[in-house]
């Protein structure tokens, strides 16, 4: 059963064959959606397009979500070469290097405000030029972390980031309820992606949610990809403004548990 059959969706966020975003774009062509793809940036553009080949097609873009401009010339294009949006994903995150070490009363004046338009205005942007070119109906989710609500050493001034993120999921929730557009959030837990190397002792973070996760096991961006799948569904139609964990089961833990230790 294809879940996604006749629905078109926009995904952001691919920069390579490991990103979570690549993982949901992988399950919602295996059930049925059409799909477009932004991308910022030549370095990225031949991995975008050559999974779009692989995926049936679609339109690539680029689009700079920090311009006004460039989201304007995105929306034009999308509703000229593909067709009005049932599904839209905001897999969009930044925060220098820098910023994410040390303390955050470190963090710069400028690395703040350039992290958080990046990764949480960028979702108010992106959906206040999409909206007229949404379906009622529609679903919308973006890539959230459990450090949005709880510490995460050297997560940082990204946790700060998501926690703008996931008000501005529940807010926007709101605002389009009464079209039947749902706005959700999808909390993955920690993945080897090419940003997530950004964060210091992201390896040693891999092997204690393994440990101690009620599934104990870390997820992968297929687990992620399947839970977009729902997300974007019909079968989700009464599900909004949550934050939808996919982390096998750690964010419930409230003590890391050592098996070594008995």
């Amino acid at each position: 059963m294809k879940l996604l059959e006749g629905k078109n969706a926009l995904i952001t966020g691919v920069a390579n064959r490991w990103s979570i975003a690549t993982g949901i774009a992988r399950q919602m062509h295996e059930h049925g959606a059409r799909l477009s793809y932004i991308y910022q940036g030549e370095r990225v553009k031949d991995g975008v397009e050559k999974l779009a080949k692989e995926l049936g097609g679609g339109p690539v873009i680029e689009c700079d979500v920090a311009s006004d401009d460039a989201l304007k010339s995105l929306n034009d294009q999308l509703a000229k070469d593909f067709g009005k949006l049932d599904i839209v994903v905001h897999s969009i995150a930044y925060a220098d290097k820098s910023d994410l070490e040390g303390k955050v009363y470190d963090t710069s004046r400028g690395g703040f405000s350039n992290s958080l338009g990046i990764s949480a205005y960028s979702l108010i942007a992106l959906v206040n030029a999409l909206r007229e070119n949404l379906n009622d109906g529609a679903s919308i989710m973006a890539l959230t972390y459990l450090g949005a609500t709880a510490i995460v050493p050297n997560y940082n001034l990204m946790g700060i980031a998501k926690a703008a993120l996931e008000a501005s999921i529940r807010y926007l929730a709101y605002d389009l309820g009464e079209r039947g557009i749902r706005v959700n959030g999808i909390s993955a837990g920690p993945i080897k992606t090419a940003s997530a190397r950004q964060v210091k002792g992201m390896t040693k973070m891999l092997d204690k949610v393994s440990a101690s996760a009620p599934l104990k096991r870390n997820v992968t961006i297929d687990d992620v990809g399947k839970a977009a799948v729902y997300l974007g569904s019909d079968l989700s139609k009464a599900v909004t403004a949550d934050i939808h964990f996919v982390d096998a089961g750690f964010h419930a833990m409230g003590m890391y548990a050592d098996p070594a230790e008995g």
